[in-house]
């Protein structure tokens, strides 16, 4: 892949940041960070840790809304406002990515933050459901835009040999900022109600938006193929064809399965805990435990995913969340929930950060953010549905068991496709284009 840029890469772009290159910000690819390029990793970090917390924070309030509010919010109509920011994130996944490609990733990141925060922080004043439900999906936009343009973004500012291990680090601000969300609602919701939970989001409009606009970079997508004379075609028409079609799909179907598991759980978690019979605070630490778990699949997946390769390493990952979701099932003594909960963590998270390191590695720089976003976009999907499906099982007298059934059976499908993804990079993509299913070369 070229990754020489044009003279025009050597001046400051016109939003007053450093125009880079891969090539420029993380030395040429020997193995070393510059200090502006660990800065502006650091300050992407942050915000998708601000991306968790306003995902998240959802599933903490979701009691509160459907006892508090006067809403007449059910179960049901609980879980389709819990799916609309979701679909937000659908949106905002598929369109973002391919804005970053576009027009640059600084302005797609920092707007996308600007966006989540606005209508996170307006949700507090939501007079109804209905405009609730409306803030929620237009936050969704910017939460599901962030991700795929910032890791983008952090693809190009590292070395090649640590792309994959700061690919699934990045993802650990997901379950921080979730974990952060249970740590503070057990305190400010009985404290301050559930509106002050949705405050906290202005603390990324006041002080990461502006480290990001300080810190941040704009990298140049002329700096592809394109820019050697070869015209390089770009957008999701070149994702759905040949070389990329058949592995484009799978990628996009794996992810579906995983984020259906994984924001199933992190939307009905405390809920499912206080119908089994836990207070709201007991509730919320079960919630903790899954996104402690998460983190640590975050730090865990990254090593082994070097290690063994991210592809063989998420097969495993999803088969642990799947089996520690029918241990749940089992009515097994807290101790034991606390565990499940926490490998569930690991291996939920944990799968979806080596799909995006996969997905970050497999393509051409120029086609990297459309590929997130498409990955992304259309795993969305399983998010959306999964809120609802929660709903619906336990409006149907199916029982809490019938949710971590559901959310095991959709890690399990991921471990399958995950194999089949490996089956298909070995048998099917030219070499020039594959990626490595085993071994810590991959890249």
């Amino acid at each position: 892949m070229n990754h020489t840029l044009p003279a025009a890469a050597t001046q400051r772009s016109s939003r007053g940041a450093p125009a880079t290159s891969p090539a420029s910000s993380s030395d040429g690819g020997r193995g070393r960070f510059s200090k502006a390029s660990a800065l502006a990793v650091l300050v992407c970090w942050l915000l998708v840790v601000f991306d968790g917390y306003d995902l998240i924070v959802y599933g903490t309030v979701q009691s509160s809304l459907i006892s508090e509010t006067g809403w007449g919010l059910t179960k049901a109509t609980a879980g389709t406002i819990g799916s609309m920011a979701f679909v937000g994130m659908m949106i905002g996944a598929i369109f973002a990515g391919r804005m970053a490609d576009s027009w640059g990733r600084r302005r797609t990141i920092l707007g996308c933050a600007v966006v989540f925060s606005v209508f996170t922080v307006l949700c507090a004043f939501a007079p109804n459901a209905a405009v609730f439900g409306i803030l929620r999906l237009l936050a969704g936009i910017g939460l599901g835009g962030l991700v795929p343009s910032a890791n983008a973004l952090v693809a190009e500012l590292v070395p090649t040999k640590w792309r994959s291990t700061i690919a699934t680090l990045m993802m650990s601000g997901v379950p921080i900022g979730g974990s952060i969300a249970a740590l503070v609602g057990i305190q400010m919701i009985p404290a301050f109600g559930w509106q002050s939970m949705f405050l906290v989001a202005v603390l990324a409009l006041v002080i990461v938006v502006p480290l990001g606009l300080k810190y941040i970079p704009e990298t140049l997508t002329s700096d592809q193929p394109a820019a050697a004379g070869a015209k390089a075609s770009s957008g999701f028409s070149s994702l759905l064809r040949a070389p990329y079609l058949g592995i484009s799909m799978l990628f996009a179907v794996a992810t579906i399965a995983t984020l259906f598991a994984w924001y199933g759980l992190g939307t009905w978690l405390p809920n499912l805990m206080q119908l089994a019979g836990y207070n709201l605070g007991s509730a919320l630490t079960f919630a903790l435990a899954l996104n402690v778990g998460a983190v640590a699949g975050s730090v865990i997946t990254a090593w082994a995913g070097t290690r063994f390769g991210p592809i063989p390493t998420a097969i495993a990952a999803a088969a642990v969340a799947a089996g520690a979701l029918v241990v749940l099932v089992m009515g097994p003594s807290v101790a034991v929930v606390y565990l499940m909960l926490v490998l569930a963590g690991v291996g939920t998270h944990g799968t979806q950060c080596l799909i995006i390191a996969a997905v970050a590695n497999h393509y051409p720089a120029h086609l990297r953010g459309t590929a997130l976003g498409w990955a992304l976009g259309t795993g969305r999907i399983g998010a959306v549905a999964a809120p609802q499906v929660g709903g619906l099982l336990l409006a149907a007298g199916l029982g809490v068991n019938s949710n971590f059934l559901a959310f095991a059976g959709a890690a399990a499908i991921a471990a399958v496709l995950l194999a089949a993804v490996g089956l298909h990079l070995k048998s099917k993509l030219p070499t020039s284009t594959s990626i490595s299913t085993t071994g810590a070369s991959n890249v």
